[in-house]
This record gives structure tokens, sequence and C-alpha cells, in this order.
């Protein structure tokens, strides 16, 4: 059983998680690189008390090769903004909000990440969370000067180590090191900082880190896997999971599953949140929500969603749209987020154009129903333990977000499952995980 409040928030990365959102006729397609449109998205997550908004991250362009023949120029994912940058600048315009930023472990340098999430914890005054990413795209590794893939194994054994120098470095200063003194000269406590002299298979960092301890102790640690070393990454290190099942059955042995493993590293099963990602789809009556649902397949577009779902799916060019999965299709997802999307397609005949609609729709659960239906969902998910919260991935922005905040959100609030207003001013705060005490 979940207990306590569930934790609610809002990813709001580019324009919606229909792969082809930009073609919804209520969606503006030129937003995309504007700070005020993100920021009104963050504001408004503000205003109905959710405990962060989200920012995935790609490093590669997405849709290059033209694969299908005639792919290329059709996905509005090849543009976003940086998350930290973005972040930072919705800092200033929000003041409770947790912000989670996305950043990988495999190109990036541990000092350097460390000290950008230490800095935005400062500027947010603690409402920072770095999402821990072992990117493996080869077309992201190619732009930093990689020829091959960096194996699965070999890039949660690098995310492992780069993890632990980031906490490292965040633990450089004890809270009180500085001493301010003018009149001695002391400007801080010489006993009370200490360089990490870190030497392993992947990093040297020598330390300490040029930022003081944030105001969280250190930033959240979030973080997206459901394989066995991601489970491992993740009950090692993170205070939030983000997951993606689509049954509640899979999501209560997931969350188990996580909680054990954190428990077997010595940390409480209550300080990580299994938070998965839902795609909810608001409408006054059953009608109604036929309609919006038929209206995200209908602009899914498939030349590009093969596209998409060659990445997935390393069988699926081998298929005409109208062919109907064979079981022998489950072996061909690449992921452990697509092999359920496989095992449903199969079990529901899926011809090749249906599977194109529905990852169009996203790759996240998708809630359909009025605002009563939706709030019943998450609340029965919730109250049987198979999730701490969810993090809401809406179909297309603002339109998909705003229906949620505005008519499932109130209905949480009046059943007491979800806060009316916010107790603390801490991404930890509102998460209900401890500070760091170190």
């Amino acid at each position: 059983m979940s207990k306590g409040m569930m934790s609610i928030g809002a990813s709001i990365r580019g324009l919606g998680y229909n792969a082809s959102a930009w073609r919804h006729p209520d969606v503006d397609p030129t937003v995309q690189e504007s700070i005020s449109f993100y920021a009104e998205l963050a504001k408004k997550a503000e205003a109905a008390k959710l405990d962060f908004v989200f920012l995935a991250d790609n490093l590669a362009a997405t849709s290059m090769d033209d694969r299908p023949k005639g792919a290329l120029g059709r996905g509005h994912d090849n543009i976003t903004l940086e998350p930290l940058t973005t972040m930072a600048a919705i800092a200033v315009l929000t003041s409770r909000i947790g912000l989670v930023a996305t950043c990988s472990t495999s190109y990036q340098q541990p000092f350097h990440v460390a000290r950008l999430y230490a800095s935005l914890d400062h500027i947010t005054g603690g409402r920072a969370a770095w999402n821990v990413v072992p990117s493996y795209r080869q077309t992201e590794g190619a732009n930093f000067g990689l020829s091959e893939p960096i194996s699965h194994s070999e890039r949660y054994e690098r995310a492992e180590e780069f993890v632990t120098v980031v906490q490292g470095l965040w633990n450089s200063w004890d809270r009180d090191a500085f001493v301010y003194d003018k009149k001695s000269g002391i400007f801080f406590d010489p006993t009370k900082v200490r360089a990490l002299h870190h030497r392993g298979k992947f990093f040297q960092v020598e330390g300490p880190l040029t930022a003081t301890r944030s105001p969280q102790g250190r930033p959240a640690i979030f973080q997206a896997g459901e394989s066995g070393p991601g489970v491992e990454l993740a009950a090692k290190f993170a205070d939030a999971v983000y997951t993606v099942p689509l049954e509640k059955a899979a999501s209560i042995q997931q969350r188990q599953l996580v909680r054990q493993t954190a428990a077997k590293h010595g940390r409480s099963e209550e300080s990580i949140k299994v938070i998965p990602g839902i795609q909810p789809v608001v409408a006054a009556t059953k009608k109604e929500v036929e309609e919006k649902l038929e209206l995200l397949r209908s602009i899914a577009d498939p030349i590009k969603e093969m596209g998409r779902l060659i990445i997935q799916f390393k069988d699926i060019s081998k298929y005409d749209l109208e062919d109907t999965l064979p079981a022998s299709f489950v072996e061909s997802a690449v992921t452990s987020s697509a092999r359920p999307i496989a095992e449903k397609a199969v079990a529901s005949k899926w011809t090749v154009r249906r599977l194109c609609q529905e990852m169009a729709l996203g790759q996240q659960r998708i809630v359909a129903g009025t605002p009563e239906e939706i709030a019943a969902d998450l609340t029965e998910w919730f109250s049987s333990g198979a999730c701490d919260g969810f993090n809401v991935s809406p179909s297309h922005v603002p339109g998909g977000l705003f229906e949620f905040l505005d008519q499932v959100v109130p209905i949480l609030q009046e059943r007491g499952v979800f806060r009316a207003e916010y107790a603390g001013r801490t991404l930890r705060e509102h998460l209900g995980v401890a500070r760091d005490a170190s």
C-alpha cells in the first residue's frame, strides 16, 4: 500500500508525447524553443501544486537518415531546448515547483554535471533534480566522437561510477564550512572541506567541487530504466524512479522490486518513489473520449513512425503496413520499455499500421475517461501500492496538460490523495524523501 499523498509531475518537453503532436489542430508548432511557452506550462503546474516539471532529452536528431524513404522532415522532435538551460530560466519565474532536468552519463564528465546541478539547486532554493540517463543510441555517440555504441553493461558500469563521483563532489563542503570572519581573515574552515581524490575505471577526479553544499544537501536524483542494471542503478542512488508499466499488476511488481533492491543496498524502502508515466485523455463523456483518441490516432504519420520504430524494434522494416505482427515480433524489442508494447501488439493482433498509430500516442499508459474516471483510476493505482504517484506526459501541449490540471487534479485534492497546498519549499519535501544529511 502507498502511504500519504501521491506525487504528481508533468513532463513538458517539446510539443507533447504524441509523436505527431505538432499536427494536432490545437498545437502551435512554432513555440518549441519559446521559453515563455515552457514557463507558462511550469507556472500552471505550480498553481496546481504539482511536485515537479520534467524535461527529457536527446543528444542527437531522431530522424535524419530518411528510413524509410520519405521519413526525413516529418518529425518535430529533432529540435529541443537544452534541459538545464531551460530549467534555469524557469527557476526565476517559479518559486515552489521542482525542476527535473535530464543529463546523460555516457558522454559528459562528473565534475561538470555536479557543478551544474549544484548551481541549479542554489538558483532554485532547493528544487533541482538530475534525471540520470545512461544514453545508448549510436546517433548520440556519433556526436561525441564514438564510432561504436557503448555496450549495455559498460553504460551502466560507467553510470554507477559517474553518479558515485557526482555525489562525492556534492559532499565536498560541510554545511557550516564558511565562517566569513573578516577580523581573522578566515573565509572558510579548511577542516570542513575535502578533495575527492577519485581514481576509477572511467574517471579521475580530484575535487573539491567549486560550489557549496546545496539547499537540499544534494539535488534529488531521478532515474528511468526497467532492465536489471537499471533497477540496480536506481536502487542505489535514485530518490524517484520513472517507469512505464501498462498494467497495474506489473507496476506493483516493479515497485516491489525497486524497493526491495533499495533495501538490499542498505536504504529504506520509503526513500525511493516509483512514479510511472501516464498520458491522460480527459473529456466529459465516453463519446468525446473516443473522438479525442481517434483524433490522436489520425494525426499519426506511418512513414514517420516507421522511422522511429526501426530504433525500437530491429525487425520492423521487413513487414508491410497491413501485416499482422507475429509472436516472434516480441523478441525484436531493442529496449526493456519497448518489449511490453510488442507483447501487447502481438496479443491484440495489431497490424504494423495500428502499431504505428498506438506508438504515436506514446509509450506511457493511456488513461482515458471523464475527470472522475481518471481520478478513480489514479487513486486505485496509488492506494493498491502500484506506485507513489504519476508523471503526466500529455499527448499535446498545452491542452493535454491543462485539461488534466484543471479537471482531474481538483478531484484528487477533494479525495485527499493529493495536496491542496505546498507544505515545503524543496523538491525533496514535495516527494517526501529525506534530505541528505551527510
